[in-house]
């Protein structure tokens, strides 16, 4: 991306979340969340990793947001820690976790930096959880009083809004195969945690847009979704997938009703909160990572469908494989479903994993995610030539993190942490994006 391609108003961003990379899990009068559980139970996270420390962001924020104004962004997309601010959930909320995002957002707005603020990022605390989690809607009243408190404190300073990030990893990785908190195994018996996720989206729309938010969105992961064949049967179940992972986050919340196949699923009543999901947008912030296979179901598999991986692609180490064209397809293929109804829209995630190290020089030569970076940048500028309105793309991540089930191993971030040192080492990757946002 030799010349500049993009609009010289277009925001760019980096993002992280609060329990990926503020560690201090004790201090501050936080809570226990969902995640602190689960790192906690024997054979859950690779390696037995934990975040009480992760990059430390906690303690070192002043660090970090230096390094982002040496980034040259116009925006940090971050999150509030819920069980910071309301240790159980509901609530008097903590004046140690206020004033902590307090400081936070005002060396971040002194800066010159916008802080775009993600309410819920995975972190739900654990008394909400005990009490039935995203499966009770309970918590989504719940989340509404969270919003207005996190809402009517920051609202002066926060420019971008987003409730919940990616409902559907919570619904399907949380609740549905437990391969991420709170571990549970529901199958297609979790789907009532996605209408009281898009309940409490609708909610903490309402309860920001009292507050005086400015610009309220969203961050739903999106994905293309790739037919293992043209076979009635194959194109059957990449339209169940389709809802599954797509629909059923954004037609409520675009449309104002789900997709037919997921009703059956759904909680009684759930037809009642559509007006209240369907909250009129300032943007729509799309997070996209890859493709997704699909093909019929085999003998014996209870579900509609029957995933399969994406071959003939270079991988990430996190297993994503590299499909940039997949990013332009999505966009192009959102704005002509969702036309007449669809806000502006801002990538709000697009990241990549690979082994990062520091090399005997002192830096970290990541020129796959450089590769990566800009073709997913080429990518977007021709959904833009095909009509797509994006205004800005956020990098994940700002720095290496800990990647949930995974732990420390995969290596998101345009800056390098050592771990043992928290010593944070600006990648080629970190040098390579400022000076394109520097002659964009």
């Amino acid at each position: 991306m030799e010349n500049p391609t993009f609009p010289s108003e277009f925001l760019w961003g980096v993002s992280t979340s609060a329990f990926q990379i503020e560690g201090a899990t004790g201090e501050g009068g936080r809570g226990q969340s969902i995640w602190d559980t689960f790192t906690e139970t024997e054979g859950k996270i690779a390696r037995a990793e934990h975040a009480k420390v992760a990059a430390d962001h906690f303690h070192r924020y002043s660090e970090d947001i230096a390094l982002m104004a040496g980034l040259g962004v116009g925006a940090y997309r971050m999150s509030f820690a819920w069980p910071r601010i309301q240790p159980d959930g509901e609530g008097k909320p903590n004046a140690e976790g206020l004033a902590f995002y307090d400081k936070l957002l005002d060396e971040v707005c002194a800066a010159g930096i916008a802080p775009a603020g993600t309410l819920f990022h995975w972190d739900l605390p654990q008394a909400l959880e005990d009490k039935g989690g995203w499966l009770s809607r309970d918590t989504a009243e719940r989340f509404g009083e969270y919003a207005a408190i996190v809402g009517e404190r920051f609202s002066d300073r926060v420019k971008m809004w987003i409730p919940l990030n990616e409902p559907m990893v919570m619904s399907i990785f949380g609740y549905a195969i437990g391969e991420y908190a709170p571990g549970k195994t529901l199958l297609l018996d979790a789907l009532p945690t996605a209408h009281y996720q898009n309940l409490a989206h609708g909610l903490a729309v309402q309860a920001l847009r009292a507050a005086g938010a400015r610009s309220v969105g969203t961050a739903n992961n999106h994905s293309p979704i790739w037919p293992a064949t043209d076979s009635p049967e194959d194109k059957a179940a990449g339209e169940w997938i389709d809802a599954l992972i797509n629909r059923t986050y954004a037609d409520p919340v675009l449309l104002g009703r789900y997709p037919e196949q997921v009703v059956a699923h759904l909680p009684a009543g759930f037809a009642d909160d559509l007006p209240t999901i369907a909250q009129p947008l300032d943007f729509y912030g799309v997070n996209y990572y890859e493709p997704q296979g699909v093909a019929a179901p085999g003998e014996g598999n209870p579900l509609p469908f029957e995933l399969r991986a994406i071959e003939g692609y270079p991988m990430t180490t996190n297993d994503s494989p590299i499909v940039p064209h997949g990013l332009r397809d999505l966009l192009v293929g959102f704005h002509e479903r969702y036309r007449e109804h669809l806000p502006p829209i801002y990538i709000t995630e697009n990241g990549c994993s690979f082994d990062d190290v520091v090399a005997e020089d002192g830096h970290v030569h990541d020129q796959e995610r450089i590769d990566f970076l800009d073709s997913h940048l080429v990518a977007v500028r021709e959904a833009m030539d095909a009509g797509v309105d994006v205004r800005g793309y956020f990098v994940w991540s700002l720095m290496d993190n800990f990647e949930w089930s995974k732990g420390y191993q995969p290596r998101f971030g345009l800056v390098h942490i050592d771990y043992e040192t928290q010593k944070r080492t600006p990648k080629d990757s970190f040098g390579w994006y400022r000076e394109l946002i520097r002659h964009e």
